[in-house]
C-alpha cells in the first residue's frame, strides 16, 4: 500500500535524470527544506540562498516535476481558459498572448470553446471546475454578470475582452467605442462624408460599441447619420461582400467604408474588385483589429489596431497574481490607427 505522504515526499525529492533535491541542496550549500521552499514558492527565502538554489538548478539542468509539485502544494497547476472561437484571428491572438503570459509560471492552460452559446459556455466552465483548475480566464462570452460573480466565489477569475459590472478589478478590455470613433474620424479627416458602416453581429457588445463610436464621430463633424448607409452584418468576410453588393444594387452612394473588423473589410474589398471599383481611388476602406493579414491585402488595409495579444498576456499574468494573492497593475491597452494604403483623400 502506498502512503500518500510518503509518495508525495518521494515524488517531490526525485527529479528527472536522477537529480534529487538533496543534490541541489548540496550544490547550493543550503538545506533541503530551503530548496523545497524555493521550488514551491511556499515561503519567503533569503535572496542570497534563493540565488544559490537557482544557480544549482541551472548547473544540474533540473526540470521540476510539476505533478509532484502539485501534490505538495495542493494545486493542479492548470488554468481554465474559456474562449469563444479558437478559429477566429481575434480570439486566437488573445489565446497566444495568454500562453505567452504563462511562460515560466509552471501553469498549463486548458482551452475550451464557448462559441457565444450560453449553455455551452456554462457546461465548459463546470467541466473546468470539476478538473480542479486553479483559476479561470473567461474571454468574451454570453455568461451573464451574476453567473460570473458566482464563479468568482469558487475560484480566482479574470475576464478578458469584456467589461462586467461588479468585477471591474478583474476585467481587461479595449475601448471598442474608441475603435469605431478612430476609424470614422480618420475618414472624416480625409474629407469623406458619405461613409458606409458595415455592422458586426447584432447584439454583440463589441459591435454595438464600435457603432456608437462611429455615430459620435459623425455627429461631432456636424453631420447626420444616414440609416441607408448602415448595413447589419456580422464579423465575417461574407458579410462584407454582401454589404457592398446590397449598397451598389440599391444605388446607394458612398465614398468610404468602415468595416466592423478586418475580415469584413476583406470581403468588402473583394466585392468592390468584382464590381470594377478601385480601392482607394474610387472607394476608401478602413477596418478594425489589425489582423496579421491586413498588411497583405491589396492594397494594404488601413485599420485600427486592437492590442488583443497584449490583452491575453495581461489577463493570464493577472490570473497568476490573483491565485498568488498578489497585486497586479493592468497595462494601458489603447487602440491605435494603423495607416496603410486603403484610404485616400476625397477630392470630387
Amino acid at each position: 500500500m502506498i502512503n500518500r505522504e510518503t509518495h508525495q515526499s518521494q515524488s517531490a525529492e526525485t527529479v528527472r535524470d536522477g537529480v534529487t533535491i538533496d543534490d541541489i541542496a548540496k550544490r547550493a550549500n543550503v538545506s533541503k527544506s530551503t530548496v523545497s521552499r524555493v521550488l514551491n514558492g511556499t515561503a519567503v527565502v533569503n535572496e542570497q540562498k534563493r540565488s544559490a538554489v537557482h544557480q544549482a538548478i541551472a548547473e544540474l539542468d533540473y526540470k521540476p516535476n510539476v505533478f509532484a509539485q502539485g501534490l505538495a502544494s495542493g494545486k493542479s497547476m492548470t488554468l481554465g481558459i474559456l474562449t469563444q472561437n479558437i478559429g477566429s484571428p481575434f480570439y486566437d491572438t488573445i489565446a497566444q498572448g495568454a500562453i505567452e503570459g504563462l511562460a515560466g509560471s509552471g501553469y498549463t492552460p486548458i482551452f475550451v470553446d464557448g462559441r457565444w452559446e450560453h449553455a455551452r459556455e456554462a457546461a465548459a466552465i463546470e467541466t473546468l471546475i470539476s478538473r480542479k483548475v486553479d483559476g479561470l480566464l473567461v474571454v468574451g462570452g454570453d455568461i451573464d454578470a451574476s453567473e460570473l460573480q458566482s464563479y468568482k466565489t469558487q475560484l480566482p477569475l479574470i475576464v478578458a475582452a469584456r467589461d462586467i459590472e461588479g468585477l471591474e478589478e478583474q476585467c481587461v478590455s479595449v475601448n471598442n467605442k474608441q475603435i469605431g470613433y478612430l476609424a470614422t474620424k480618420h475618414l472624416l479627416e480625409q474629407r469623406h462624408t458619405r461613409i458606409a458602416f458595415i455592422h458586426g453581429i447584432e447584439g454583440h457588445p463589441d459591435a454595438q460599441n464600435r457603432f456608437v463610436g462611429h455615430v459620435e464621430a459623425i455627429q461631432e463633424a456636424g453631420l447626420s447619420l444616414s440609416d441607408e448607409l448602415v448595413y447589419q452584418g456580422d464579423f465575417s468576410g461574407h458579410a462584407g461582400l454582401m454589404a457592398i453588393n446590397y449598397f451598389l444594387d440599391q444605388g446607394i452612394c458612398f465614398s468610404a467604408i468602415v468595416a466592423a473588423n478586418d475580415m469584413v473589410a476583406f470581403g468588402a474589398r473583394l466585392a468592390l474588385y468584382r464590381r470594377g471599383i478601385r480601392v482607394p481611388d474610387d472607394v476608401s476602406i478602413i477596418g478594425c483589429d489589425d489582423q496579421a493579414e491586413a498588411a497583405f491585402m491589396t492594397p494594404p488595409l488601413t485599420t485600427v489596431r486592437q492590442p488583443s495579444y497584449e490583452m491575453g498576456v495581461a489577463a493570464s499574468k493577472a490570473l497568476i497574481a490573483l491565485i498568488g494573492k498578489k497585486n497586479y497593475e493592468w497595462p494601458a491597452l489603447n487602440p491605435e490607427l494603423q495607416i496603410r494604403e486603403s484610404v485616400k483623400r476625397f477630392t470630387s
